[in-house]
């Protein structure tokens, strides 16, 4: 019998997995009342605001993956920001810097979640916009039982933000306190911000209207100038070790919008799988199973050392590209289909040898060859940096708990329509708060390079390229369609191969595949602060067993064994031809929860 923490959990009326249990009531909850997916999901994206701050905030970012009833692919919603018009590497340059900050306002690019929740509930929601945000609104300023981990953040974090942003002490630690772990936490300035964007969306007629109104309000009306006005004096610490201002203002934030566009796909086995474009990591999971769908997984022990190096090799190629090729199509021509090619992908699974690589080795592809030549520099360079404070996004127990992370959503509703959201950014770690509104600026450009000539250039308008990746995939001949997704930075898209990999070939359910022991390597360049590389390094769970751990060791691999059920925060959704739903989500970290009937 197969090991598993939890039940599969199943019905036909809707099913909410989400990265906490609170998040994944507020979605049953708005089902309960009539709401579809679209609306559940918005709901818990809020509320995750409010009792994971730590992990994301309302002026975070996020890739939004839905499929409505009936369409016969899914929709990426672009929540996404871009680099502010003063966001040249010139000026980043002169402020003596080498890297972008993981932290403070320099790492700040136009907030994205938002628009992106409104767009997707303005064109495909059905309840009001109050119904939403009032979860949010009671927890924010009624509390919740902080988690620990937030508590212990805050309590490492508190005399930083005494010292140097003050705005942060004010709502992290009232009265001069850090929050004891399980007491009641609230943020009465995040409550009276959502409270006030309804008085003013509901001043118009219209559930629509009230969602554009929203959006003005947020993009163009007050939230804008509070943080435009905060911006124009502000000069903070960033994790560089210097204070420095920030470059974003109203103007930049009136000028974005929410966008949407297909995703990229490939099949494999009889499946078709679906990732967002090459502005996210997504692709890297794609090439993955390209590369793989030459081996014969089926054939492997899931749980063996043979599938763990092969799988691990294969991400290491599909992440060397990344670094070498991916960013924002719409300013860069992306070599996306060679990348995705089936030649390309036998070049690839080629180079997998039977030994650990310690190289960086993005794909030769003609035309670009300057690209692979920047990544395998950068990869080199030993990067001067500051104390840190904030910087990066490692999600799991057996890392600092002084640095942000993400969180992620996955429903399905008895009408069939489906989303995957990974919202991020904002974290309490990651900026000051905003005077007024209770939430502090994202860090996502710290994603970019201040070198010249590559698709991951800083650059005014341009998206960075971010790790944020959540997944749809369907059977060819239409028994299945899946949503899945985790929170994790650089670790995401490698959670979600081996899932998926095991979905498919190790005949396990939802929740069986979730609880099977997980690995990861930070081999190559990582996209936080600051940038570091760990050639051969291979982070697995214990219960893989010492024959196992020691035989990848004498392949090679730079073993890093982690503390038990620390490594992964996936969750999953499903819905079958006859109508049944499934989920599931992770036992790790004891959040997350999948909820349904």
């Amino acid at each position: 019998m197969t090991f598993t923490t939890r039940p599969e959990i199943k019905g036909t009326f809707g099913v909410v997995a989400s990265t906490h249990w609170i998040a994944s009531a507020v979605g049953m909850k708005i089902l309960e009342e009539g709401g579809n997916a679209f609306d559940a999901s918005a709901a818990m994206g809020f509320a995750l605001c409010v009792v994971e701050p730590h992990l994301n905030g309302p002026l975070g970012d996020m890739p939004l993956m839905i499929r409505p009833t009936g369409d016969a692919t899914p929709t990426m919603i672009c929540g996404q920001g871009t680099a502010p018009a003063g966001a040249t590497i010139e000026h980043y340059k002169a402020e003596g810097l080498t890297l972008i900050p993981g932290s403070g306002l320099l790492a700040t690019v136009v907030p994205g979640a938002f628009g992106a929740w409104m767009l997707m509930l303005r064109d495909h929601g059905q309840l009001p916009l109050r119904a939403i945000l009032e979860p949010a609104i009671h927890y924010a300023r009624h509390g919740h039982p902080v988690l620990p981990r937030v508590a212990h953040t805050i309590a490492g974090l508190a005399d930083f933000f005494r010292d140097e942003w003050p705005t942060s002490y004010a709502t992290w630690l009232p009265g001069g306190n850090a929050p004891e772990p399980e007491s009641l936490f609230k943020n009465p300035a995040l409550a009276d911000t959502w409270t006030r964007l309804l008085s003013e969306a509901e001043a118009v007629d219209g559930r629509e209207a009230q969602i554009q109104a929203a959006t003005d309000a947020f993009y163009k009306g007050f939230v804008a100038e509070m943080i435009d006005d905060y911006l124009r004096d502000a000069c903070v610490m960033d994790a560089a070790g210097g204070r420095r201002k920030g470059v974003m203002t109203g103007q930049d934030m009136a000028e974005w919008s929410a966008t949407k566009e297909a995703p990229l796909s490939v099949d494999y086995e009889d499946w078709t799988v679906w990732k967002g474009g090459t502005w996210t990591q997504g692709p890297t999971l794609l090439q993955s199973l390209m590369t793989l769908s030459g081996v014969d997984i089926a054939a492997m022990n899931l749980n063996g050392a043979e599938f763990v190096h092969t799988v691990t090799e294969a991400m290491k190629l599909s992440f060397a590209d990344r670094e070498a090729y991916y960013g924002d199509p719409d300013h860069t021509e992306i070599p996306v289909e060679t990348l995705l090619s089936p030649d390309y992908a036998a070049t690839r699974r080629a180079q997998i040898g039977a030994k650990a690589s310690d190289q960086q080795r993005p794909g030769a592809i003609p035309g670009f060859e300057a690209w692979a030549e920047a990544a395998i520099d950068r990869a080199g360079r030993d990067f001067a940096t500051g104390p840190g404070v904030g910087a990066g996004e490692p999600t799991m127990a057996h890392l600092t708990e002084r640095r942000g992370d993400t969180v992620h959503i996955d429903v399905v509703d008895r009408w069939g329509n489906m989303v995957s959201a990974t919202p991020s950014g904002g974290w309490l770690q990651s900026s000051p708060v905003v005077p007024g509104l209770g939430m502090p600026l994202n860090s996502r450009a710290q994603m970019f390079w201040l070198d010249e000539g590559l698709p991951t250039s800083l650059a005014p308008g341009r998206r960075p390229r971010t790790t944020l990746s959540p997944s749809m995939a369907a059977k060819r001949d239409g028994s299945l369609d899946l949503t899945f997704g985790t929170p994790g930075g650089d670790q995401q898209d490698q959670w979600q191969l081996i899932y998926f990999l095991r979905l498919v070939h190790g005949g396990l359910n939802l929740q069986e595949a979730i609880d099977a022991p997980l690995f990861h390597t930070g081999h190559f360049q990582a996209s936080f602060y600051p940038r570091g590389t760990r050639p051969a390094h291979l982070m697995l769970e214990p219960n893989f067993g010492t024959a196992v751990i020691d035989d990848l060791r004498a392949r090679g691999h730079d073993i890093e064994v982690a503390e038990p059920w620390t490594v992964g925060r996936l969750t999953a959704a499903s819905r079958d031809r006859a109508g049944v739903l499934r989920g599931a989500a992770t036992p790790r970290l004891m959040q997350a929860y999948a909820i349904g009937r």
